[in-house]
C-alpha cells in the first residue's frame, strides 16, 4: 500500500494533531497530494502537504476549502472528515446549554456535511472517490455524564454516513465510518484535564474515573493513533474497493454488543 494513492488528491480536516496528523502522514507516505485544514495558524508543513486555515463550524467554510482545492488540483479523490472534539462540560443534561448542543452539532456533524456537499459534485463528475468519517465508539455507547451531546452528534454522523453511502455508491463513490475507542492523543489529555477541573480532582483520578465509566478494554490499553490511521489508509485504498456503508469499530473491544 506504500504507493497506492500516487497522484490522488486527499483532504484531511483537523489534520494538524492527534489522529488527523497521523492520517496525514499515512496518506503522504502512500503518494497522495494531501490538503489539511485546521483552525490554527499555518504550520510548518515541510512541503509535505498544502494547508488551508478553516473553521468548519462556519457555514461558508466548506465551500471556501472546496474552491481552493479544486482551483489548485482540479479534482478530489479522498475526503477524511476527521475534525471533531468532545468540548461540552461533563455533568449531564442540566449542564448543557443550547450553545453547547449547537456547537457539538456544528463541529462533529455539520462540518462534515458541508465539506461533502461542497466537494461531492467533483467526485460525481469523476465517477470516483472515497469519503471517511471519523466517529467514535461513544456514538453507540454514550455516557450521560460526559459525552451526551458529543455522542448524539456523532450518532447523527453515523446515520448520515450510511445514507450517503447508499446515495452515491452508484456514482462510484465509497463512504465509510471509522469509530475509535480511547486513543492516546493530546486531545484526550485535554479532555481528561477538563474532567479533572469539573470534578475538582487530580488528572490521575479523572483518568481512572473515565476508564471506570468506559468499561473494560479487552486488549488492556488505549489505541495508538497509528493504528487508527492504518485502518483509514486501507479503507481509502483500492484494496478496499468493495467496502462501503460500513462502520469500523477500532476500540480494543470496548463496545459490548454485536
Amino acid at each position: 500500500m506504500s504507493t497506492s494513492l500516487t497522484g490522488q488528491v486527499a483532504l484531511v480536516t483537523g489534520g494538524t494533531k492527534g489522529i488527523g496528523k497521523t492520517i496525514v502522514n499515512k496518506l503522504v507516505a502512500a503518494g497522495a497530494h494531501v490538503v489539511v485544514t485546521a483552525r490554527s495558524a499555518t504550520p510548518d508543513t515541510d512541503g509535505r502537504y498544502h494547508f488551508i486555515p478553516a473553521d468548519l463550524t462556519q457555514a461558508t467554510s466548506g465551500y471556501e476549502v472546496a474552491r481552493e482545492i479544486l482551483a489548485r488540483y482540479g479534482r478530489i479523490d479522498v475526503i477524511v472528515n476527521n475534525a471533531g472534539a468532545n468540548i461540552s462540560p461533563s455533568g449531564g443534561y442540566s449542564t448543557l446549554t443550547d450553545d453547547h448542543w449547537l456547537h457539538e452539532l456544528q463541529l462533529n456533524f455539520l462540518a462534515a456535511v458541508r465539506v461533502n456537499k461542497a466537494l461531492l459534485p467533483a467526485m460525481v463528475a469523476q465517477q470516483s472517490g472515497v469519503i471517511i468519517h471519523i466517529s467514535t465508539f461513544a456514538a453507540v455507547q454514550p455516557f450521560w455524564d460526559f459525552t451526551m451531546a458529543y455522542s448524539a452528534a456523532k450518532a447523527a454522523l453515523n446515520a448520515y454516513s450510511k445514507a450517503l453511502a447508499s446515495e452515491v455508491g452508484p456514482q462510484g463513490i465509497r463512504v465509510n465510518t471509522v469509530s475509535p475507542g480511547v486513543v492516546k492523543t493530546p486531545q484526550m489529555q485535554t479532555f481528561i484535564e477538563g474532567m479533572a477541573a469539573s470534578a475538582g480532582s487530580s488528572y490521575e483520578e479523572a483518568f481512572q474515573n473515565m476508564l471506570a465509566k468506559v468499561g473494560h478494554v479487552p486488549l488492556g490499553r488505549m489505541a495508538d493513533p497509528e493504528e487508527v490511521a492504518s485502518l483509514v489508509a486501507f479503507l481509502v485504498s483500492a484494496e478496499a474497493k468493495y467496502i462501503t456503508g460500513a462502520n469500523y469499530q477500532i476500540d480494543g473491544g470496548i463496545v459490548p454488543v454485536v
